[in-house]
């Protein structure tokens, strides 16, 4: 079961998906109704926009639940979520989140590429831990690509991250400018120019928070990543060694920014084996 729900963050209404485990189902009413115990009698609107070929049987309240964060890549509507991803994740038991950050899906505001959207996640953190059936001891975040920024962000900034994943992600945005011509609009337009606002890609780089990391992190990076170079992930490990982080990587040699289906799914069992030992 997949719903698409309204949340607040800061001032404004955004948007995520949160999905549950295959089998299990959540009465609508009923996580409108806590949704309004924590914002007050503000309009919410959610939807549910996928059950399984089998109806769910089983209700979510019936035990506590891990969760998995997962922030997307991209801005707009390039890199928007992947539900087929959301599907694979909570079939590993968890139940996983996915904020589209504001100004995206119908959200108010701007994603500002790591600005003021990094606030999205630990809004959805604060949502998520006032609902019963979450166990707020065992709250993940995987960042891919860009979404490493906003991962990143609420592990440094809050203590609701109790395993951090970095997969195929941005550690340092003035270096990704340098390296994507293609990208560099785009960021000049978001962002600015580096030379200009250097504290502003500084801000929204993760190598720059690697100090303030309350929790463990695994690095998953493929070794052709043409899309965020592999030397990210490398960079990004290596600060965490420096600081004396609890740090693993998983490399994935001859493969890219995208693992073909079977592969991926291999690759997701196994993060979920690190945050469960973790």
């Amino acid at each position: 079961m997949m719903i698409h729900m309204t949340y607040l963050s800061g001032e404004y209404k955004v948007k995520g998906y949160l999905s549950l485990p295959y089998g299990y189902k959540l009465d609508l009413d009923e996580l409108n109704a806590q949704v309004h115990q924590v914002y007050g009698p503000a309009e919410m609107p959610m939807t549910v926009i996928a059950n399984n070929i089998k109806e769910e049987q089983q209700d979510i309240n019936e035990r506590k639940w891990p969760v998995l964060i997962y922030c997307r890549g991209g801005i707009g509507r390039v890199g928007q979520v992947k539900t087929e991803w959301l599907e694979r994740f909570s079939r590993n038991g968890f139940i996983v989140f996915a904020p589209v950050y504001r100004g995206t899906e119908g959200g108010e505001g701007r994603d500002e590429f790591g600005g003021g959207d990094m606030e999205d996640v630990p809004a959805a953190c604060r949502l998520l831990s006032s609902l019963p059936f979450i166990d707020t001891q065992r709250m993940s975040a995987m960042g891919f690509s860009r979404g490493s920024v906003n991962a990143a962000y609420a592990a440094s900034e809050t203590d609701y991250i109790r395993q951090l994943v970095l997969w195929g992600g941005v550690s340092d945005l003035a270096k990704t400018y340098e390296e994507r011509v293609d990208l560099r609009r785009m960021l000049k337009r978001v962002v600015g120019n580096p030379a200009k606002v250097p504290e502003a890609y500084q801000a929204r780089s993760p190598v720059h928070m690697a100090e303030r990391f309350h929790c463990p992190v695994l690095i998953v990076q493929g070794s052709d990543d043409e899309q965020v170079h592999s030397s990210h992930g490398l960079q990004m490990y290596n600060r965490l060694k420096e600081v004396g982080a609890d740090v693993d990587m998983h490399w994935y040699e001859n493969y890219g920014h995208h693992m073909p289906p079977e592969m991926h799914m291999r690759a997701i069992e196994r993060m979920f084996d690190w945050i469960r030992a973790h």
